[in-house]
């Protein structure tokens, strides 16, 4: 028996995809029939959300920060009829616009089914993991952030669950995945880490994920960089970005990405594993997601293909998708 995860980054409804959303737009404009069918073929499917669903709240008084993101309260059912399980909110966006407008976000989230990890009105909520379940599985979900501190959670105020990564994971974390790990079939730890618009992670995420494994995830896929990353195995360093209105650098070609399908071999009354993962490339224009193709697709198999081998990891093809083989 297996159990097919689909995973996606940075998922930003806020900005111009908001005005896209505010003027009568919905799922089916904002994500072409392509990406859509990939999406059938999952049975969960988790993302970063890069913004607040909200229409209240003011802008947080970080000094220097530069980008502030909120989605309409319609944002909401348009994740739901996308079919998103779960979203972690553990990452730099999640205060933009402050404590009324995370908790506006949760009570959406909440209202139309969709679970939320990675935040909330207290640390302890912000650290909790959901399990979610799914052909006779049963999928632990936790989303922690190493950026920025000032949006942590603390044990009487709002915020995200944040984690100190670079010395590895931090002992409340491993104790954490292990809690996870009781109570489920199967481990997803989704981390927001690193500086954006990189290539490569840096070194204390590649260390922070085999301190994951090693705790005892299953799966780790993180994002923040914008960026799609190579992959070990069980990890995902950066799966980049989903759907944003972001100003495109012309070499790293944030405007490309991938959709990623991990399937996880789920044998009765035993741990899962990891056994393969496809990716689907995708064309990311302001506001729309498609999937990629032409030099689009050539691109990113090159690039996926590329930054795949400084892992050790081989890359191949199956019709419009790309394929790593973890047996």
């Amino acid at each position: 028996m297996t159990v097919t995860v689909a995973l996606a980054g940075d998922t930003m409804l806020g900005r111009g995809v908001a005005a896209r959303l505010a003027a009568g737009g919905r799922g089916r404009e904002l994500f072409a029939e392509e990406v859509r069918a990939a999406l059938a073929d999952a049975d969960l499917f988790v993302l970063n959300l890069e913004c607040c669903i909200s229409e209240r709240g003011e802008r947080w008084p970080q000094p220097g920060k530069r980008f502030f993101f909120r989605a309409p309260p319609c944002a909401a059912e348009v994740l739901a009829e996308l079919g998103v399980d779960c979203v972690t909110l553990a990452n730099n966006h999640a205060l933009d616009y402050g404590f009324d407008a995370l908790a506006d976000t949760l009570a959406r989230l909440g209202e139309v089914g969709v679970r939320a990890v990675g935040a909330g009105p207290e640390v302890g909520a912000a650290r909790a993991f959901q399990v979610l379940e799914a052909a006779g599985t049963r999928l632990a979900v936790l989303g922690v952030a190493d950026h920025p501190e000032d949006f942590a959670a603390t044990p009487d105020r709002p915020g995200t669950a944040w984690a100190d990564l670079h010395g590895g994971a931090p002992g409340w974390l491993e104790e954490l995945v292990v809690r996870a790990s009781a109570a489920a079939d199967a481990v997803l730890v989704t981390p927001h880490w690193g500086p954006n618009m990189t290539a490569r992670p840096p070194p204390h995420v590649r260390r922070a994920a085999c301190a994951l494994l090693d705790a005892g995830a299953t799966l780790v896929s993180g994002h923040s960089a914008h960026v799609f990353h190579g992959v070990a195995h069980s990890i995902l360093h950066d799966m980049g970005d989903f759907i944003d209105d972001y100003a495109v650098h012309p070499a790293l070609r944030n405007d490309l990405g991938l959709l990623f399908l991990a399937t996880l071999d789920a044998p009765p009354g035993g741990r899962c594993r990891p056994v393969r993962l496809e990716a689907l490339p995708l064309l990311l224009e302001p506001g729309r997601t498609s999937a990629a193709h032409g030099e689009a697709w050539e691109w990113v198999c090159e690039r996926f293909a590329c930054a795949c081998s400084e892992f050790g990891t081989s890359t191949a093809t199956r019709g419009d998708r790309l394929v790593v083989d973890w047996s």
